[in-house]
């Protein structure tokens, strides 16, 4: 059977109650952050995909080449033939 008079001090109820209240927090923050993370991961998925067919269509149209970002100027990519030395 429960007293009525077993009871922590009301100083230790708040103390209790505000530590269960930060957890409550920061476990609520802590699942908004995941679903941000997830929001950023799917935009960076679609960044890619429209960069990868950007590259794509001017590949199409220049062929193989590296873009100066700078001024967007283009060089064409030449694949380097190896040789064998004679001896």
């Amino acid at each position: 059977m429960s007293e009525k008079g077993n009871k922590i001090t009301e100083k230790e109820l708040k103390t209790i109650k505000e530590q269960q209240q930060k957890i409550q927090t920061v476990v609520f923050d802590l699942g908004a952050l995941e679903a941000k993370k997830f929001e950023i991961a799917v935009a960076l998925k679609q960044f890619n995909e429209a960069l990868n067919g950007t590259k794509k269509e001017l590949e199409e149209k220049y062929g193989q080449v590296n873009i100066d970002l700078k001024d967007g100027s283009y060089e064409e990519i030449v694949e380097e033939v190896a040789t064998e030395e004679v001896k």
